[in-house]
């Protein structure tokens, strides 16, 4: 397997994480390579035409990030995106495309097939300045340090057996795994699903359809006192917190707009924080691959209740920032990849 990249041993050891490009723009790869061996994390250490290429590559060196064009000849990088992730053994992808824009249908695509993150490619006159401190800011991202367990050790929690709701929160590489984990929940299902994942409101539209059809139930963007439905998914708009209040006609959403602890918006912390306070113990919340902390407080509120919190395992994550700070804190019932997730909230039972 390819040697994973961890900033905190670069500084030491001045390994910069080593970058595949692929992209069939020659006048492209060669800007994309001064930029990233201007930084000093990373360094171009191969640059190829087309996907079959990379494969090619992949198969006999080891890299830490994948550089991918959506647009090439032959094959697409949307069709061989998952080949592309296997060969690559552990290497991140980060999709660098014209067809990335915000709200493109490519973006969301590529995201639910396991790329990591994605990013706008500008026209060949364009590139440079406030990109490539984009470009950089995104690869380094993906390395973010995973939290240390040793001084809290992982804690399963004693609680009850069953839910009536669950809560998902979720960022960077969290598409792929929502698409993971709902494919192993039966489209009978009958208990709603909550989601906030981080992401903009241009791309919630197609959002809410990939999920819909990766369950085999409706989706919903939520708006402001949407009732909470049985056998429905409901998403967080991208300029709001979902939030769920108790009404005189059941439980209802509740839209707010102030900022959040983790500077997210939406954030999961919001979401958490009233699941605890209307389901308290009859409630199973998920947090899977994300950067940063956010979930963290409401896992806190969560715990307190008696929820139970079950949080992706770090093997499987793009990121274990947001799973692993809750993993650290001792407050994760189960630490799992995101097919046992899904298998765990389809027996509507608490893990043990």
């Amino acid at each position: 397997m390819g040697q994973q990249f961890d900033i905190r041993r670069c500084a030491v050891e001045g390994a910069p994480a080593r970058v595949l490009i692929v992209d069939d723009s020659v006048v492209a790869r060669s800007v994309l390579a001064r930029m990233i061996d201007g930084t000093r994390r990373f360094m171009v250490v191969g640059a190829v035409p087309d996907a079959r290429a990379a494969i090619d590559y992949l198969g006999r060196n080891p890299v830490d990030v994948v550089l991918l064009d959506i647009e090439m000849p032959g094959v697409d990088g949307l069709t061989a995106l998952p080949d592309i992730l296997a060969a690559g053994r552990g290497a991140k992808i980060l999709v660098c495309s014209h067809a990335a824009d915000e709200g493109a249908a490519a973006a969301i695509q590529a995201l639910a097939l396991g790329a990591a993150d994605t990013l706008v490619k500008p026209g060949i006159g364009a590139f440079g300045g406030r990109f490539a401190e984009v470009l950089e800011d995104k690869l380094r991202r993906l390395f973010e340090p995973a939290p240390d367990l040793a001084s809290q050790p992982f804690v399963r929690q004693g609680l009850a057996e069953d839910y009536d709701i669950v809560a998902i929160g979720a960022s960077t590489g969290g598409i792929h795994a929502l698409s993971q984990l709902l494919g192993a929940i039966p489209a009978s299902f009958p208990l709603p699903i909550l989601v906030t994942q981080h992401l903009p409101s241009s791309f919630m539209g197609y959002f809410a359809t990939q999920l819909a059809s990766v369950s085999g139930r409706p989706c919903d963007i939520a708006t402001d006192s949407m009732r909470i439905r049985s056998g429905r998914i409901i998403v967080a708009p991208g300029e709001a917190h979902l939030r769920v209040v108790r009404t005189s006609v059941g439980i209802a959403v509740r839209l707010t707009r102030e900022r959040s602890a983790s500077g997210c918006m939406p954030s999961v912390d919001p979401m958490f924080q009233s699941i605890a306070r209307v389901f308290g113990p009859r409630a199973l919340a998920i947090v899977l691959s994300g950067m940063g902390r956010d979930g963290s407080e409401g896992a806190c509120d969560l715990a307190a209740a008696g929820a139970q919190i079950v949080v992706q395992d770090q093997a499987s994550s793009v990121i274990w920032g947001m799973p692993g700070a809750i993993a650290a804190a001792g407050r994760a019932s189960a630490v799992l990849p995101p097919d046992e997730i899904g298998r765990l909230v389809a027996s509507r039972r608490r893990a043990n």
